[in-house]
């Protein structure tokens, strides 16, 4: 686990401290607003993977001059995302497991800082499967801060927490919002003063099915993988060869750049030589065979004329060598892509 800080600090004497799960998005924003209207002071803390970074939740918090600590939970994450507890969404997303992982790391932070309570931008129905009033309990039962934990935004509607009945949080100010509509979010961001806030969802790399079909691929071809082939999971297009062996081919030029920075020591790699086309990759290297592949693969998504040869550049063990090659069939392609 790692931290880094966005630079701003809190400079106010309150009477109470608080730590804000800060995702970025507008509920997130407008959670911070109504606990530092009594008063409290709050610190941002955000979590990032390979799947899901901190960018917005870092410019969002700079916005409203919210200090933020950024935490990389990859390990923990990696190894509750192979056997999530409650399972995973329509893809690869174990959201309730995930919110966990997350409260709970947001509730050491509140130890470790002298904080009296933590809390989130969470809205009482506003997602099928995390936000739901069974799933709300069970993630912050699991999280081992149940007492501790706060939904500003739909406070009214769950049960009164410890920081409310001790009285360093009056729940009379808290909200009672619910459901799916953002119509009360609007009105108040402009209450607020709010102009700049990202759209809702869209961040985490698990709920999309492309890269979700190939992280399955990878848990279940290669239980040796490292946090770089997760990374090379977002770029190009991936083909298996085999049980064992994947070619990666960018599809654009930011994915070529993309991969080129990913590159490690025992790599094949694999560029057209004078006509523009893809990076081609084969993590590990592979075989005469697979290099074949590879360099077809290569030809038959670049600007070479359909369905003549090209001439291919191939780098492996640091020594490269030119080469000529036909198109891959494209019916083979079709067979081979993740």
């Amino acid at each position: 686990m790692s931290f880094r800080k966005n630079g701003l600090t809190g400079n106010k004497i309150l009477t109470a401290k608080a730590i804000s799960l800060f995702s970025g998005g507008l509920d997130s924003i407008l959670a911070v607003k109504v606990i530092q209207d009594q008063g409290i002071s709050v610190q941002g803390v955000t979590f990032e993977t390979p799947y899901f970074n901190a960018r917005k939740a870092l410019e969002t918090s700079r916005h409203i001059q919210l200090p933020l600590l950024v935490v990389d939970i990859t390990d923990s994450h990696l190894a509750m995302l192979k056997a999530p507890r409650y399972g995973y969404g329509k893809n690869m997303n174990p959201c309730i497991d995930c919110h966990t992982l997350m409260l709970s790391g947001a509730g050491k932070i509140m130890e470790e800082t002298g904080a009296d309570f933590l809390f989130t931008g969470e809205v009482l129905g506003q997602r099928p499967m995390s936000q739901t009033r069974q799933s709300l309990y069970i993630v912050a039962k699991n999280s081992g801060y149940a007492d501790y934990i706060i939904r500003p935004l739909s406070a009214q509607l769950l049960d009164e927490t410890r920081p409310e009945q001790e009285g360093k949080v009056n729940r009379k100010q808290l909200l009672a919002i619910q459901g799916r509509g953002r119509k009360v979010q609007m009105a108040m961001a402009i209450t607020y003063g709010i102009h700049y806030y990202p759209p809702p969802a869209g961040g985490c790399l698990l709920t999309d099915p492309m890269f979700s079909r190939r992280l399955k691929d990878l848990f279940s071809r290669d239980p040796e993988h490292a946090v770089r082939d997760i990374e090379l999971l977002k770029y190009g297009r991936h083909f298996r060869i085999g049980e064992s062996v994947k070619i990666i081919v960018g599809r654009n030029q930011k994915d070529n750049e993309a991969l080129q920075k990913l590159i490690r020591d025992g790599d094949t790699v694999v560029s057209m030589n004078q006509l523009p086309g893809p990076l081609v990759m084969i993590p590990g290297g592979g075989n005469e065979e697979v290099v074949k592949n590879a360099a077809q693969l290569c030809v038959l998504y670049s600007d070479a004329p359909e369905n003549e040869k090209g001439i291919v550049n191939i780098t492996r063990a640091g020594q490269s060598h030119l080469a000529s090659f036909s198109p891959a069939n494209r019916s083979d392609a079709t067979e081979w892509i993740i």
